[in-house]
Order: structure tokens, then sequence, then C-alpha cells
């Protein structure tokens, strides 16, 4: 199965599947998949601008409304993750994961999928400490610290991913695993971004979550993106444990390194989205303990039932597909120009 891995997207859906394309040419290969690592900005319409945490005057439709209307296919599956840029409303929508449009799936805060016979897990968002044991308190409209605090990750969706047991092959996170840079070239990527030095230098660079995640579920790939820059490491797991390989890649932007093709061992097509039997039963029984205030997580209440059974019975019934794609509000309509609230440019990219 050959993979197109894909940085952070900022709403260039256009370009990137234009630069997969002309990679399937030149290449004369066959991409089945695409990888998003977060920042994808799936806005429908401007009121989904009002979502996103970036400077009002930076604010553009871009392209994903045309593949929300339908304007547009998208021609490759695509599979995405939240990062600290995205229309957080529709994705709020989405928490469990979902079609975002047609062929374009969201993995959900937190998720695994299954792609022909490979388990693809993700985490959305960043880690700031300050929420991280809190609820998903926020609801839209946003006030001006809601906006900011809606995609920090959260411990419940975190606990959910340290259940699966069963091997993953490949897992994204927006923001990279804490000191990820000690297992690749950190030397070259200072001389790259030297005002990462310190950062590196104290161990403080990167995500606490996603390194617990990083050594708990052991995936053979881990792709991730925030950082703007590509980076390579090797992680072995014990002496003689299994080795993840991690690559962190750039922004969509010309002459950066934002896409990489990556071929991996799997049984042969076609392939579809289908839900994972595992992650479904863990998302039943950590439903209990929803939270939805600031209050932190009480484990007190979890429920202890195995639902794996109740869940094959379920999938065995009605089959292992994701619900199909169903448009919830409006798609923006270049014929109307935008108000005066958001104005053509690029979006800040950062």
């Amino acid at each position: 199965m050959k993979i197109a891995v894909e940085g952070c997207m900022h709403g260039e859906l256009d370009t990137v599947y234009a630069t997969v394309k002309h990679l399937e040419e030149v290449e004369n290969t066959k991409i089945d998949l695409l990888l998003c690592c977060g920042d994808f900005q799936a806005i429908r319409n401007e009121n989904d601008l009002e979502s996103l945490n970036v400077k009002p005057k930076y604010r553009n439709m871009n392209s994903f409304w045309k593949y929300y209307s339908g304007q547009a296919v998208a021609p490759y599956p695509t599979i995405f993750i939240g990062g600290n840029h995205e229309a957080s409303n529709y994705l709020w929508e989405l928490y469990y994961g979902g079609w975002a449009a047609p062929n374009i799936y969201f993995l959900g805060y937190s998720g695994v999928i299954k792609f022909g016979n490979i388990r693809i897990g993700g985490l959305s968002g960043i880690y700031k400490p300050r929420e991280y044991h809190l609820g998903h308190y926020e609801m839209p409209p946003y006030d001006e610290n809601d906006i900011r605090s809606v995609y920090h990750v959260r411990e419940y969706d975190v606990m959910k991913l340290k259940e699966v047991k069963g091997q993953i092959d490949i897992f994204m996170s927006h923001d990279w695993p804490l000191r990820i840079t000690e297992y690749g070239n950190w030397e070259k990527l200072v001389r790259h971004k030297p005002f990462f030095r310190q950062e590196v230098l104290d161990g403080t660079l990167g995500s606490v979550p996603a390194a617990e995640l990083l050594k708990a579920l052991q995936p053979r790939y881990w792709f991730s993106a925030h950082l703007h820059c590509k980076f390579p490491a090797i992680i072995q797991h014990g002496e003689n444990g299994p080795v993840t390989k991690f690559l962190a890649l750039d922004k969509c932007l010309r002459g950066r390194k934002f896409l990489q093709i990556v071929d991996i061992e799997a049984d042969p097509g076609p392939y579809e989205v289908q839900y994972d039997e595992e992650w479904l039963a863990i998302t039943r029984k950590f439903n209990s303990i929803f939270p939805l205030t600031r209050k932190s997580v009480q484990l007190g209440g979890l429920d202890k039932q195995d639902y794996q059974q109740w869940v094959r019975n379920k999938l065995n019934a009605r089959g292992a597909k994701p619900f199909d794609f169903v448009p919830t509000v409006p798609s923006f309509d270049p014929s109307q120009p935008l108000s005066n609230r958001s104005h053509c440019g690029n979006l800040l990219r950062s």
C-alpha cells in the first residue's frame, strides 16, 4: 500500500491533491491513501471562519468547501487529524470521527480505524498542561479563550488510546512526542530551526501525552507536523523490542518538504475505511465518564464491562463501513462576497 503523508494542510487541498497526482505521474505509481497530520482547516462556510483561531485578516475560505459541497471530489481517500488551526466547531460535530466530506475522513479527537488491514490511530490537537486534565467544556460560539483551548489535548482522549492492545500500524499526532529529537539528528534540526535549540537541550520540546502513547502503543510508523520542518527519527523500544519510524513534515508551501510517500506492506486492495472493533468497544466503555465540564476525569465511574463482543455483533449485523457523509450546514457560495469580518489572503501559518 502506497500512502502519501502530508504535514500541515492549512486548507490547501487543491494544491496537495495536485502534488500527489504529479508524484504519481513522475514516479509511475498509484497512491492508495493520503494522511494529513493536522491544521487541515475543514471550513465549510463563512460562519466556520469564526471558530478558526487565526487573526480575522488572515481568514480565507481556501478549498475544502468545494469538497464539502460536492463541487469537487477528493481523488484519494483522505484521513486527517486536527491541529491548532481548525474549524473547531465542525470538528466538534465529528468528535468521535466521521466523514467531513465525501472520501475525506476525520479520525476524531482520538481514534483508531482500519484502511484495508492497516490500523491507523491518531490524536488531534496540541498539548497544553493547563487544560490537559479538564473535560471538553468549550462549546460554540467560542469566546477568545475557548477558541484557543478547544483544540488542547485532554487526558480523557489519551486514556482511551492507552487502552488499545492490538498492533497499531500508523499513528498521527499534530505536535511531536516529547524528546523525540533524541532519536534523530537534532543537531541538523537546530541548525535549520535555531530557536528550537534550548527546548531540545532542555528536553522540553514536544508533547508529554504523545510520548506516553509512543511508549504504550509502539506503532510501526508515527507521523507529525506542527513545527513546520521535516525531521525523521528511529525509536527502538527496549533492547530487542519493535521499532517505530517517526517522521515530521512541513506545511504546504512551494519548496517545503510537506509530502512523503511511504510504502507499507498490506493485503491486496481495493481498500476502504472501516470501523475498528477494539476502538469502538473502548469508546463505549469510556462513554459513561465522558467529561463535558472543567472538572477532571473521574475514573470511578468507568464501565467495567467488556463490550468487544457486543460491538462485533453490531458490526456483523450492519457492516464495518462508517455511516455515509451527510452535510449539516450550507456550503460557501463563491458568488456571494465574504463579509467585512473576513479578508482574502493566505491563512496564518503558524
